[in-house]
């Protein structure tokens, strides 16, 4: 049994996420833990709410909340969402908690020790009329790049360039609309990552086990010099940094959100301490493989500046051995879009199927190697074809035909042959491909795999046509009956059903457990291949259908309810 701390990319606190987000980082986290805790390893799976920033701030402020209310209220949101999903962490906690105070102060400390940290004088833009320096998402303008008139003081929607307040023409305050801004000169806290350049560098080289993605991106920001960074904020929401002159800052958020990781850890310690031991986790534990998981967007401030942190503290924290990024899920190719009411969000999924659904297909069609793009003929398309056609209507018929020709017992009688002893072989071999795409995190190629997996029992059945040696004298093989042929068949299959089932148990694990359990298997352990585990004579019941069939009028209802192609182009 080995020991295994994974991480998704924390969610933001303003609103529900998308299915993209939910791809992107938290969903394929609790796929592979899931799958881990199958195989009998000690598994502890982390998240959290990001909290923290001013879109927090701006998000409270249209909500008619104090900031505080907004986040605690999103935060429970989004568990429940998450639970309902079935993202099985084993802490859900908050970036707004004391114990990511508490460590992101203590790691400030450690790198100001080291000195690692200097405040330094900056020009930031001051509004008057509100008696407050404004931080970057504080401040509306024009894009000095493109003209585009409605650019935040960090970024450009429009052209995407980085952008400092002090950009912009004719900036105006976010909340007020003040247009009397000055620019003034302000202390800030600044990380030297520079002088951590190499260390950095040496640290993400040695990571060869990494894939493409995550090590091309962090080394590319390397490669183009790695700057200071200005890690202090003029907010009132945050975490206070604890230095003389500079108390009304709080820590910037892209500082104390990956120290969250942590935190939350500690969360889930101090509700149990006597048991539950953080440090065996974090701190100097190379018996730990800790393993994250994140968009593309996220992979720079984790394989650098979070790094950069860790290192410059001069303590023995755990840093991340492998690193899991994916690309963009799009709607039709263009962005979700909340405002405009484009794409599904996780309230909107669940409203309309159980999670297994979109659980399926979006592991399915994981952006690993490119961009994928959600479709509503794409999502009906797995669901019918994998998930009803392959496993649902395997489990159906079988338990179905069972109970109708021998009664809900696995059947007695007959004797299998040559074409069984292929038939498990054929399994077992198909099962270990499964197994060494999870082990590998190559979700497409599990999804596959399992495809062909499936494809395995409905071969079976067509091969041996139980329903026409029920009808039979004698049986095309051994020296038996057809009716005692078919019960050797069926009960063939009924052993296979667990199997089946269990394979793709971490990423469908409702339907999953409803399988094995009308067939008394209980548990989330991984498959063995053993078809004449259940034996003559052991009840069964046959279940409602594992899943049901989308029709072309809901695809055609659900596009014109979330957008199609027209709506994104």
């Amino acid at each position: 049994m080995a020991r295994h701390l994974i991480t998704s990319a924390l969610p933001y606190i303003n609103g529900v996420k998308h299915l993209g987000n939910l791809v992107g980082s938290m969903l394929p986290a609790d796929v592979y833990a899931r799958y881990l805790r199958s195989r009998g390893h000690e598994v502890l799976a982390i998240c959290a709410t990001d909290e923290h920033g001013t879109p927090a701030e701006l998000a409270a402020m249209e909500a008619g909340q104090s900031v505080e209310e907004y986040c605690a209220e999103q935060h429970e949101i989004q568990k429940d969402l998450g639970e309902r999903f079935g993202l099985s962490w084993d802490h859900f906690g908050r970036t707004s908690r004391p114990q990511n105070h508490e460590l992101t102060n203590h790691l400030a400390d450690a790198l100001d020790r080291n000195g690692y940290l200097e405040e330094r004088a900056i020009q930031q833009v001051y509004s008057p009329s509100e008696g407050r320096f404004l931080p970057d998402r504080y401040v509306t303008g024009t894009c000095p790049h493109c003209g585009f008139e409605r650019a935040r003081g960090d970024q450009c929607e429009n052209c995407g360039r980085l952008l400092d307040p002090t950009d912009l023409i004719d900036p105006r305050s976010t909340v007020t609309g003040a247009t009397d801004l000055e620019v003034r000169e302000s202390r800030s806290v600044f990380l030297l990552q520079s002088k951590l350049a190499d260390e950095v560098r040496t640290w993400i080289e040695s990571q060869d086990q990494w894939p493409n993605l995550p090590r091309s991106i962090a080394l590319k920001w390397l490669d183009e010099g790695l700057k200071d960074r200005d890690i202090t904020r003029d907010l009132a929401w945050g975490i206070p940094v604890r230095r003389p002159g500079l108390e009304h800052k709080v820590w910037y958020v892209w500082f104390d959100a990956p120290i969250g990781y942590i935190g939350a850890t500690k969360e889930w310690s101090d509700l149990d301490p006597d048991i539950r031991d953080w440090r065996s986790w974090w701190w100097d534990s190379p018996e730990v493989t800790y393993t994250e998981f994140m968009g593309k967007d996220n992979v720079a401030f984790h394989t650098v500046s979070f790094p950069v942190t860790l290192i410059g503290s001069g303590e023995p924290w755990h840093k991340v051995d492998f690193l899991k990024a994916f690309n963009w899920l799009t709607y039709y190719g263009g962005k979700f879009s909340t405002s405009q009411g484009i794409g599904v969000f996780m309230d909107d999924a669940l409203e309309l199927l159980p999670a297994d659904y979109w659980r399926w297909y979006l592991i399915a069609n994981a952006p690993e190697s490119d961009d994928a793009s959600f479709t509503w003929p794409l999502f009906a398309q797995a669901v019918n074809g994998d998930l009803v056609g392959r496993l649902g209507n395997f489990v159906n018929r079988t338990l179905s035909l069972t109970a109708k020709r021998f009664g809900e017992a696995v059947p007695e009688g007959g004797q299998p042959g040559d074409v069984e002893a292929q038939l498990a072989a054929d399994v077992q071999t198909k099962l270990d491909e499964v197994a060494g795409h999870f082990e590998a995190m190559e979700f497409r190629k599990v999804t596959r795999a399992i495809r062909e997996l499936w494809s395995l029992g409905d071969a079976y059945l067509e091969r041996r046509e139980p329903w026409r040696l029920i009808k039979a004298e004698a049986a095309p093989w051994g020296d038996q009956t057809g009716q005692e042929a078919a019960a050797a068949v069926l009960r063939t299959a009924i052993n296979l059903i667990p199997v089946l089932a269990g394979a793709a148990a971490s990423i469908i694990p409702t339907a999953a457990g409803t399988a094995r359990a009308a067939v008394g298997v209980e548990g989330t352990t991984w498959p063995t291949v053993d078809l004449t585990a259940l034996e003559p004579g052991r009840p069964f019941t046959v279940p409602p259908l594992l899943f049901r069939r989308i029709e072309d009028e809901e695809v055609e209802a659900w596009t014109a309810r979330f957008g199609g192609p027209a709506d994104v182009a």
